[in-house]
């Protein structure tokens, strides 16, 4: 499982898609206040308490992480496997919409100026390893069948 390169790809976009549980993904700042975003929501910094609750990209984020983990257990069938990857794409794409919209109107409901930082380009980057990892597992499926052909 681990030998192929496939695996290696999946494994590298789970860990930055899980890097986003661990990391403040943007800053706020309004006159009087300072917050945070991330994975919970908009958190003030001086008080710890949450001033908006997002579940839905909490959610988003648990449920992608567990979709690639179990694309990398798909190895034996590499079709699902393929199907998988491509709904991890899907929900990645919604990882960086929802970041996006959650900042953008947490900033507007609070007053505040909004700042992404670094992590906001963690889920395109996993979904380019992603989509190298489907182009790698096309390619075994492809051996695979042209192997069947000869016997």
């Amino acid at each position: 499982m681990i030998q192929r390169i496939q695996t290696v790809y999946l494994l590298i976009a789970l860990t930055l898609t899980a890097i986003l549980f661990f990391v403040n993904m943007a800053e706020l700042a309004s006159v009087t206040d300072n917050y945070i975003l991330t994975f919970k929501g908009v958190t003030d910094i001086t008080t710890s308490e949450t001033a908006i609750n997002s579940l839905a990209l909490t959610l988003l984020i648990t449920v992608t992480t567990v979709v690639i983990l179990v694309s990398i257990f798909m190895f034996k069938n590499r079709i699902l496997q393929i199907r998988i990857c491509g709904l991890a794409i899907g929900l990645l794409i919604g990882i960086s919409a929802m970041i996006y919209f959650v900042g953008k109107t947490s900033a507007n409901e609070l007053g505040a100026e909004l700042a992404f930082k670094w992590p906001i380009i963690a889920p395109l980057i996993s979904l380019i390893f992603i989509v190298m990892a489907m182009r790698a597992i096309g390619k075994d499926e492809a051996l695979v069948r042209s192997l069947n052909r000869i016997r």
